[in-house]
């Protein structure tokens, strides 16, 4: 459970918390809330502040039926922003939203530590070798199709089996390619209905067979909303809970908005693990 941030050891062991921040204009819970540098500046601090180990950051909403944005346009959002981070929080380790070879391997060289892939690969074919030339962590997210998509893409016999399979598909070509670093997302409201989503975080705890950290990214999301007949601005409680859910059921890393609220599931959750 350790893994290797720019030659920093995290122990991952004891679960850590990834604060999550989209410069973007149409992000479905923050979209077009840190529109320039003094509101990301400050929300990278208070973040860090709060216990965050990563910062994930993103440059492309991947909600459903998300609009589609050029491949420079990402790149355009997200290099300055990953420069503007590392001169004020040096220590940073950034991780990086994208399914884009081209993305990745321009945030990785701006100084980025970890790619957050969601599409593990299956969206650009070139991927992996950036992953395995750069030697970074690498999250792979199970997904149907791309953002557009997806929605329509939820028949499944038996979708815990078929995630399992998924994804040890994709750790085989990893291993293959020299990739030593992973971490294996379920993919909570992608290619997912509400109750296909519960039931993958019911039956989470088999992920861990294939031992690897899992990342569990609940918050605010439509499963949590539509369930409560809330809005995600309401649904920070119920975040909270399913998050405690995944820690019991094994996962290693939380990707949440609200940073300090998941420290704090982190901290109970290791005081009852005593």
């Amino acid at each position: 459970m350790l893994i290797n941030c720019k030659g920093e050891l995290i122990d991952l062991s004891v679960p850590k918390v990834m604060g999550i921040l989209n410069v973007t204009p149409n992000s479905f819970f923050d979209g077009g809330k840190y529109k320039n540098e003094e509101e990301i500046i400050s929300q990278v601090d208070k973040m860090l502040v709060d216990g965050a180990t990563f910062i994930d950051l993103g440059a492309y909403s991947s909600k459903p039926s998300a609009e589609f944005v050029s491949e420079q346009e990402e790149i355009d959002r997200i290099v300055p922003a990953i420069e503007l981070i590392l001169k004020h929080f040096p220590e940073t380790l950034l991780s990086i939203d994208t399914f884009r070879a081209e993305v990745a391997k321009a945030s990785i060289e701006s100084g980025a530590a970890i790619i957050n892939d969601i599409a593990a690969g299956e969206l650009d074919d070139k991927m992996f070798d950036v992953i395995a030339k750069y030697n970074v962590p690498y999250i792979m997210m199970h997904m149907r199709g791309n953002p557009q998509t997806m929605q329509r893409l939820t028949q499944y016999e038996d979708i815990v089996k078929e995630i399992m399979f998924y994804f040890s598909e994709k750790v085989n070509k990893a291993r293959s390619l020299g990739i030593n670093d992973l971490i294996l997302d379920p993919g909570f409201g992608f290619a997912k209905t509400t109750n296909q989503n519960y039931e993958v975080m019911q039956k989470m705890e088999l992920f861990n067979l294939l031992e690897l950290p899992v990342l569990a990214g609940i918050s605010r999301k439509s499963m949590i909303y539509k369930t409560l007949d809330i809005t995600p601005q309401e649904a920070l409680n119920g975040t909270t809970f399913l998050n405690t859910i995944a820690l019991m059921k094994g996962a290693k890393i939380l990707r949440v908005h609200d940073v300090k609220e998941a420290v704090e599931c982190v901290t109970l959750f290791e005081k009852m693990s005593v």
